[in-house]
């Protein structure tokens, strides 16, 4: 091996390892077709593995984030410019998908038989929105499926231990270091993880893959393309903005991993360890990724914009309705991102933004049924754009809250042998 290969191999080693474990995983499942599932309890040990950190990650990170935060203005600067952020990058993919589905329409020549006796609740947008921010009781709290309320609460608490002054001091510290603890418990999961998503990836193709052949092909072929263009462009734009080729680069290179995760687990909270630790190496401040990346996980879903725009077309077309005009786009726009953002953070929040698409645009209760078959099959590709969005949004708030030299400072860190934290 020469020295050009070996810098290669020493600097993509686990990406690497990764990826070959999927490539392996995914020719498994295409040779042994449903009978692949019998691997499925090995990728499900890795899942639950995941989601079993998530939630002390999520409350360590951010609470200690904030309790180790002298300013609070710069947490608000934080919270403010990671809003921001949020919606344009939801609006700006929610616009995107407008265009093609406008040029391709998803829902061409297609024939469904649909099931009648669908039935769809009511959607209270108000309920919706107190459900995702708040729970009843504080153990409903410990569980990945109350995310967004989590996340206020741990901000919350670590604003009232900064409140103590000196004598919050010692508990800041604690904090810490359990934050620190957390994650070298997932550097060690992560060991499993090529074995993991190889399953995962095996059960997915060989269970799934022949459902992409049939009615819903021509709006997977819409919606895939569209999802790889948007992962390199839209992120090259976005990395350049947030700091140049160097940040562009840096993404790139450590995105890899959060993104073959996100593939195989369909799912940004079981991805966020992952993405924390790319983040860092990234070199995103420790602040502003802990806060950022974990709310990201709930609230930042640009994947999931695309696929909503893409599920509204699809009924306009099934149902003989003309997807055009400019108040049928803006309402769009508005469903998609309040699906990715404020419904996404309620249990079940995948669902929910579907039935908020029937109710809203007033189709029959059996195309419920359609857009959810269509969510599950384009579920993969816009978790991972969902979650290394994230990553590349946590770049865009550094500029934001740094100022656009953010990234000299890090390579000066570098330079230096000061490695960020």
């Amino acid at each position: 091996m020469n020295s050009r290969s070996k810098q290669v191999w020493e600097a993509y080693r686990f990406p690497i390892i990764l990826l070959m474990g999927i490539v392996i995983g995914s020719i498994i499942g295409l040779v042994m077709g449903e009978k692949a599932t019998v691997l499925k309890p090995l990728g499900d040990v890795f899942i639950n593995l995941m989601f079993t950190v998530v939630v002390p990650i999520v409350f360590l990170s951010i609470s200690s984030a904030v309790a180790n935060m002298s300013n609070m203005r710069r947490l608000g600067s934080i919270l403010k410019n990671l809003l921001v952020v949020f919606i344009i990058t939801g609006i700006i993919a929610s616009i995107i998908m407008i265009f093609f589905v406008t040029a391709f329409p998803p829902a061409q020549g297609v024939n469904l038989t649909v099931d009648s006796d669908a039935e769809v609740s009511e959607i209270s947008i108000s309920d919706q929105i107190v459900k995702a921010i708040t729970v009843t009781d504080f153990p409903e709290l410990i569980s990945r499926r109350n995310m967004l309320p989590l996340i206020f609460f741990s901000v919350f608490f670590g604003f009232c231990v900064t409140s103590l002054g000196e004598k919050g001091k010692k508990v800041a510290d604690g904090l810490e270091l359990l934050s620190q603890v957390i994650m070298k418990m997932v550097n060690y999961i992560m060991l499993y993880a090529p074995i993991g998503l190889g399953a995962y990836f095996a059960t997915l193709v060989g269970e799934f893959g022949p459902e992409l052949l049939q009615d819903y092909a021509r709006a997977m072929a819409i919606y895939y393309p569209v999802t790889i263009a948007y992962f390199f462009v839209a992120h090259f734009v976005y990395g350049y903005y947030a700091g140049g080729m160097d940040a562009v680069r840096r993404f790139f290179k450590f995105a890899i991993t959060p993104a073959v995760t996100s593939l195989a687990t369909q799912s940004s909270i079981a991805t966020l360890p992952v993405n924390l630790e790319a983040a860092k190496k990234m070199g995103v401040p420790k602040d502003i990724r802990e806060i950022v990346l974990p709310m990201g996980a709930t609230a930042h879903m640009d994947g999931s914009c695309l696929s909503a725009i893409l599920k509204i077309s699809f009924l306009f077309g099934l149902y003989g309705q003309e997807f055009a005009g400019v108040g049928t786009f803006a309402t769009a726009i508005l469903v998609s991102v309040m699906s990715g953002v404020v419904m996404s953070g309620v249990p079940g929040g995948g669902l929910i933004g579907e039935m908020l698409i029937v109710n809203l645009y007033g189709f029959p209760a059996e195309a419920f049924p359609i857009i959810a078959t269509i969510g599950f099959l384009v579920d993969p590709p816009a978790t991972m754009v969902n979650a290394t969005g994230d990553s590349v949004a946590a770049m865009m708030v550094t500029r934001l809250v740094e100022g656009k030299d953010w990234l000299k400072k890090v390579r000066t860190n570098e330079a230096e042998g000061h490695f960020i934290e």
